[in-house]
């Protein structure tokens, strides 16, 4: 086992504590975040995966601005506020991540010698909406992670990234869960 491949089991293990608290509404995934996305960035960028690397930059970035957002703020009730999505922001937020799901790989094509660059190109796009969503404790964030992990996951086989692959078969897994139970406590918040 080469340096690389532990990195990336080390980046796989505290990424499933990330998803953990994630789904657990708690502002200690931010953290978590900071660390697994330095982690896997360099990972990516060794692979030679680049928008998968920049996007994991982004999410470094975004992780800190979503670690001050968030700020640990509790409901009474013990669970973290989520929100939905203004309909307002319906038709901007579509519209930029299908302009980024097109970018993305016209870049990576054009401009790069990536062999997953349609992959790659697409899913950061969908990430990057999902990863603002967040931010933003918008439960519909999850939608677009239910896309974008499959993806993900894809590109890891691609790559032998082994580790990666066991923790987007959970993330999809959780995507799904984490839909429902975001959207019950949203509901909750109404009554």
């Amino acid at each position: 086992m080469d340096y690389l491949e532990i990195i990336e089991i080390i980046a796989a293990a505290v990424g499933f504590v990330y998803l953990v608290l994630e789904y657990r509404v708690s502002s200690l995934l931010w953290v978590f975040g900071i660390v697994m996305y330095a982690l896997y960035a360099f990972v990516f960028f060794r692979k030679g995966v680049y928008a998968q690397m920049a996007i994991d930059v982004y999410y470094l970035v975004v992780s800190v601005v979503g670690l001050l957002r968030w700020g640990g703020k509790k409901q009474p009730q013990g669970e973290s506020q989520v929100l939905s999505l203004p309909r307002k922001m319906f038709l901007p937020v579509i519209s930029v991540t299908i302009a980024l799901c097109i970018f993305m790989p016209c870049f990576l094509h054009s401009f790069t010698d990536e062999e997953v660059w349609l992959l790659d190109g697409i899913s950061a796009g969908l990430g990057m909406t999902a990863m603002w969503l967040l931010t933003k404790k918008y439960y519909q964030q999850w939608i677009f992670w239910i896309i974008f992990n499959p993806m993900v996951l894809a590109i890891s086989v691609v790559q032998q990234m082994w580790g990666t692959v066991c923790l987007y078969v959970a993330y999809t897994v959780i995507a799904v869960l984490g839909f429902f139970k975001w959207k019950k406590i949203y509901r909750n918040t109404l009554k």
